[in-house]
């Protein structure tokens, strides 16, 4: 029989896709302590202000705020600690060439349970000029108004 394999979305940073057009996409495990994979797999995770920093060729993620377990004693962890991501000497170098260039960044986009492991989908990004924000937005006011007039048209 095949293993199920229970990919489910706990977090997804929203605010990325709006700020910046993703280049590439890798995922990266991650190193937890203690009640933190409790309060993960409950969905207590938030990525909105999360960034991903490359320090002494070790990708560490910052400002990701993971909730203490309600169920947890005083050893819960601190919310908003540095977590290192799993990743292979390649992929880091990789990242390191991609963030050389310039405006470009590494942001997460989701977190979730894979296998019983903890992962997180992260991309290298350009940051978007409010122009481009306002551009993308018309466009998908423009495609709403059409698939409506479709409708409409259709019934």
């Amino acid at each position: 029989m095949a293993k199920k394999h229970d990919d489910k979305v706990l977090a997804q940073n929203k605010k990325a896709s709006h700020d910046y057009f993703i280049e590439e996409t890798i995922e990266a495990g991650i190193v937890l302590q203690g009640t933190e994979i409790k309060s993960i797999r409950n969905g207590k995770v938030q990525l909105k202000d999360a960034f991903v920093r490359i320090r002494n060729n070790e990708a560490w993620i910052s400002n990701m705020h993971i909730s203490p377990y309600e169920q947890g004693n005083r050893f819960n962890h601190d919310p908003l600690r540095s977590r290192k991501l799993l990743l292979h000497k390649k992929q880091i170098s990789t990242l390191i060439g991609e963030t050389k260039r310039e405006g470009f960044t590494i942001v997460p986009l989701k977190m979730y349970v894979k296998n019983g492991y903890a992962k997180v989908l992260i991309g290298v990004g350009k940051g978007k000029k409010d122009y481009d924000k306002r551009d993308v937005l018309k466009k998908k006011e423009a495609k709403r108004d059409i698939e409506r007039a479709f409708k409409e048209r259709n019934q």
